[in-house]
């Protein structure tokens, strides 16, 4: 079997070894499967206003937690949204950012 790369191997916060804050971490993990159901549930309902908040809080949130990879993917997202990309490159976007989300996990 060859070694995960670097698009599907799991995604670490930079914080979850701070004793401060590793229950903060790990409570955004266990919270992450919710927020990416919420995501493609907006994006189902056509409801991009929705979807570039999302994407928006996600980019603050994932920021915050140690999960700095998502900050870049999450503003793809909102700025392909606002700017009216078309909607292939919003879909485009957005599946980054999910499957990025689903790589979030504990060491």
């Amino acid at each position: 079997m060859s070694p995960p790369s670097a698009f599907d191997s799991p995604l670490h916060s930079s914080l979850e070894d701070d004793p401060d804050l590793e229950e903060l971490v790990a409570l955004y993990i266990e919270e992450m499967p919710g927020r990416i159901e919420c995501v493609l549930g907006r994006a189902a309902a056509g409801d991009f206003d929705a979807l570039a908040a999302i994407a928006h809080q996600l980019r603050g949130s994932a920021g915050s937690h140690g999960f700095h990879q998502l900050t870049g993917v999450a503003a793809d997202v909102e700025r392909a949204i606002r700017d009216c990309r078309p909607e292939t490159e919003i879909a485009a976007a957005l599946d980054a950012l999910v499957e990025l989300c689903r790589r979030v996990c504990h060491r």
